[in-house]
């Protein structure tokens, strides 16, 4: 049994879709820390705390996603130059999504939540065909 579990394992490990949503499960544990930490424990507005705590992910974030999730072959600076376009984007999304929902009474978390699936989805695309999209002939997933 263990030896099936490990073979299973392996195969979806295989999917740059797996490893993305694995990589950015632990980023988002690690955002959401920063932001209650921010927010709730030192009394950071919410729209800044939810800024600061999304931008601090920032360095980890891309490292991770390119070198575990996509194992990309582009070159750096060029890639840098569009994850930082695609984070503007998301940090202004984010932290209209996070401060929309918490003023209508849901809760800074539950707006959390929702940007995160929605960022999720798009990244995941914006990852694979634009910031991660220049690869070596050759070259596949991990």
């Amino acid at each position: 049994m263990p030896n099936l579990v490990s073979r299973v394992a392996g195969r979806l490990w295989k999917h740059d879709a797996v490893r993305y949503l694995m990589v950015g499960g632990f980023c988002f544990v690690v955002d959401v820390f920063l932001l209650w930490l921010a927010h709730d424990v030192l009394g950071v507005p919410l729209p800044i705390a939810t800024t600061v705590a999304f931008l601090a992910s920032f360095a980890v974030t891309y490292t991770a996603q390119r070198v575990i999730a996509f194992a990309s072959d582009s070159r750096v600076v060029p890639s840098v130059a569009r994850y930082t376009a695609l984070v503007a984007f998301n940090t202004v999304a984010t932290t209209g999504i996070v401060w929309a929902v918490d003023a209508l009474g849901a809760g800074w978390l539950t707006g959390k939540v929702i940007a995160v699936v929605a960022t999720t989805v798009w990244n995941y695309f914006a990852y694979r065909h634009w910031v991660f999209s220049e690869r070596r002939p050759g070259r596949r997933d991990v």
